[in-house]
This record gives C-alpha cells, structure tokens and sequence, in this order.
C-alpha cells in the first residue's frame, strides 16, 4: 500500500513500505500548509519556482535527503550546500524504492535569484508497484496523451487554478488523454489568482467516469 498526504498547493509525500518522497516540498510562505512529518528518503522537484522548490534546500541539510530535479536546478541545489541529482527529460531514473521519469511540462522554470531553473517537468513515479503521475505546473499539452499511452498512470495530480496553469476544463481533457482513472487536484485556493472551486472539477471527472480525490492540506489516501 502506498500513502499520498497532501502537503497543500502542489507538495505531496509519498510514502511505500520502505521508502518515502516529497515532491515540491512548499512550506514556508504557504498559507495553506498542513503536514506532521517531512521526513523523507528523496526529494522530486517538477522546476524551480518558489513555490516548488520551497523547503527542498532546508529539509535536505536537517535530513540528508538527495534532491532529483532537472539539471540545472540541480546544480543551483548543490551550489546551495545539499545531494542533489541532475537528470533531464525522458531518462528512467532509478531509486532504492522504485523508478521515476522527469516528462514535459508547458510551463517555465525559475530559481528564487532570478537564474534559469532548466526546463520545467511533470514526474512519473513508480513505487511498490504504483504508477503516480505529477503534472508539475502545467497547461495543457499533447504530451499527455503520449504519457497516457505508454506510462500508463494509475493516479494523477492535476492543477486546476488556472491563470498560472490550465483550468479545471483543460485538467479534465488532461485526465481524459492521461486515461487516468483516479484524480488528485492541485495548485488551486493557495493565493487569490488561483482561487477555484474542486467540486465543480469532481463533478466533471464524475460525469466521465473519473474517480476526483479531494485532498485538503494534511489529508492522505492510500492507493
């Protein structure tokens, strides 16, 4: 069984038998974080805005957690004192607890300084036996359905609060091209640009067949 706890905004820790993750540890400056552990073996990064890079260089030196992000936001996490992993788009990284892929993303990437974060990624996570799929912050794009057709995800985390990302309408054709059954949405009621409503995307999902999971800061579900 595999644990997802919903951190609040995009962050999310993943935890299997063994081993447990964070991907875009956001924390200080979230107004709607909730969390009891922060603990973790690994540490995924979709891209380097703050607001996903968050805590990742702070809980990495109170932890000795390596950080696998793109390349360059790699490099800018090593600068920062901590075990951080390069990688780049389309290669099967291998970990203790399983395997991940860093996939497109339409978006841009950023360190917190103004430097060039390397290109912005979702995050295909394979874990005892679980295939998990993070969009990162994205709007729509074709690549989803070539990740749907060959990854094959069980569940997916989608954004849905627009303006920064795709809206609740582009999320539910992103589920359909994903031909993802179960839901997590994400990067939604954080700040005011971002301000929708989930149940309006539950019922969506619900009107094709999709399972929505509503998760609020602190909750988790067990896949």
């Amino acid at each position: 069984m595999v644990k997802i706890s919903f951190i609040g905004h995009s962050a999310f820790k993943i935890t299997g038998e063994t081993y447990s993750l964070l991907i875009d540890p956001f924390i200080t400056g979230n107004p709607v974080a909730a969390y009891s552990d922060l603990k973790a073996d690994d540490i995924l990064l979709t891209h380097a805005h703050g607001d996903h890079l968050g805590d990742s260089i702070e809980i990495a030196k109170n932890t000795g957690a390596q950080i696998t992000a793109i390349f360059e936001l790699a490099n800018y996490c090593t600068e920062k004192g901590v075990k951080a992993q390069g990688v780049n788009i389309g290669g099967k990284v291998p970990f203790p607890w399983g395997s991940a892929y860093w996939l497109p993303a339409a978006h841009s990437s950023g360190t917190p300084d103004g430097r060039y974060g390397g290109v912005p990624a979702s995050i295909l996570i394979n874990i005892d036996g679980k295939s998990i799929y993070h969009a990162g912050d994205t709007g729509l794009h074709y690549d989803m359905k070539m990740i749907g057709e060959f990854y094959k995800p069980q569940i997916a985390m989608l954004p849905i609060g627009g303006f920064y990302t795709m809206g609740i309408n582009e999320a539910v054709r992103a589920a359909q091209w994903l031909d993802c059954n179960k839901i997590i949405p994400m990067h939604y009621d954080t700040f005011p640009p971002i301000k929708t409503d989930p149940e309006e995307f539950k019922a969506e999902l619900e009107a094709i067949g999709k399972e929505c999971i509503i998760l609020k800061p602190g909750q988790k579900v067990e896949i």
